[in-house]
């Protein structure tokens, strides 16, 4: 389990999270650890409590935000009275966000201007490591504002200023041996309600399918976000009851096995 910490001035250092320690690697930032940099050296160990941690990767090379799960996209397009188009059975398809817009655990997000419709989406986020293949995985809150995003994708294009403003990730990144099978519950809460709850298990298309599908005629490098996209049920879209986000409010991610990403609206 790995987390990018701030501890005076050695900031966003990646550290291995041993109990209730925090050891610091000598790789700069997690991407260089992945990719050999600083190899297995360790440089100084702190008591969890006395770190803070920050996203994994800020800026990441790049985010790519997948759109795996069947229950999501049909309820999607349900509400603007369309069948699910048989392409997106055909292969998985995603849509960049913005790696400079990256939000840490317990961070603020800011109220995007010219929305009145900001949702939330519980996803998952693998974190690529050596040779294209995962590193770990962490929480990620693929923050939407739907009104925005509408007028967008009425001509065709987007997502883009629907989700350009803030993309969470964290707390930590936890290395696929430590998860096993990926049957991890995802849980969403918005000031300590449930609101949405899924398992990364319904993904229609698999881990191996989506880095393909992201590596045909590019390479994948260390440090690039992969998202699952959002879990069934896992946004306010889904549920229809207009309950959007307001300022002030709190949003709580929490996946089995990685830990709770917790972010207010300010």
């Amino acid at each position: 389990m790995f987390a990018p910490l701030d501890r005076d001035l050695e900031r966003g250092w990646p550290g291995r999270i041993d109990g209730d320690r925090v050891v610091q690697l000598a790789a700069q930032t997690l991407q260089a650890f992945f990719a050999g940099g600083g190899g297995a050296r360790e440089h100084a160990e702190y008591p969890l409590e006395e770190v803070r941690l920050l996203a994994p990767v800020r800026p990441p090379p790049s985010v790519r935000d997948f759109y795996a799960f069947e229950q999501h996209v049909a309820t999607a397009y349900a509400r603007r009275g369309r069948p699910v188009p048989p392409e997106w059975y055909a292969q998985p398809v995603f849509s960049f966000s913005n790696p400079s817009a990256i939000v840490g655990p317990d961070e603020d997000v800011a109220y995007p201007e010219g929305t009145v419709e900001l949702d939330y989406e519980l996803e998952v986020a693998a974190i690529i490591g050596a040779e294209g293949a995962i590193g770990g995985f962490t929480v990620m809150n693929d923050w939407s504002a739907r009104d925005l995003q509408r007028a967008e994708m009425s001509v065709g294009l987007g997502p883009a200023k629907g989700k350009d403003f803030a993309t969470s990730l964290g707390p930590v990144v936890v290395t696929p041996d430590e998860l096993g099978d990926l049957r991890l519950e995802l849980v969403a809460r918005v000031d300590g309600e449930e609101r949405s709850r899924g398992n990364l298990c319904d993904m229609y298309h698999s881990w191996a399918a989506i880095l393909a599908h992201a590596a045909r005629n590019t390479r994948l490098v260390p440090g690039d976000v992969i998202g699952s996209g959002t879990v069934g049920s896992g946004c306010i879209l889904e549920h229809g009851d207009g309950r959007w986000l307001q300022r002030g409010q709190t949003v709580e991610l929490e996946v089995e096995g990685i830990g709770v990403l917790r972010n207010r609206v300010v």
